[in-house]
């Protein structure tokens, strides 16, 4: 992926970050936690999930609108891509 640094590391640190959040969770579920607090670290890691995914299809717009006709993707792919992680 082709990613400007500033970005990469943004989206890099978010997934890091919900990989951590994901270990907590199986560890939580491991130990025998309570329902509320497994769900609520499972509803930040699908947040930190989200919110990389979403960095990274602006970057895309924002290369394709950049790039005028020689987008390497069509609106339509932009838009199914962007509407995958709603």
């Amino acid at each position: 992926m082709n990613l400007e640094p500033e970005i990469n590391t943004e989206v890099l640190t978010r997934l890091k970050r919900a990989r951590g959040q994901l270990d907590g969770v199986i560890n939580m579920i491991e130990t025998g936690r309570g329902c509320t607090e497994v769900v609520t670290q499972l509803a930040a890691v699908s947040k930190a999930l989200d919110r990389a995914g979403f960095k990274v299809v602006a970057a895309g717009m924002q290369e394709c609108f950049e790039k005028g006709d020689a987008a390497p993707m069509t609106r339509e792919q932009l838009e199914k891509l962007f509407l995958s992680l709603a």
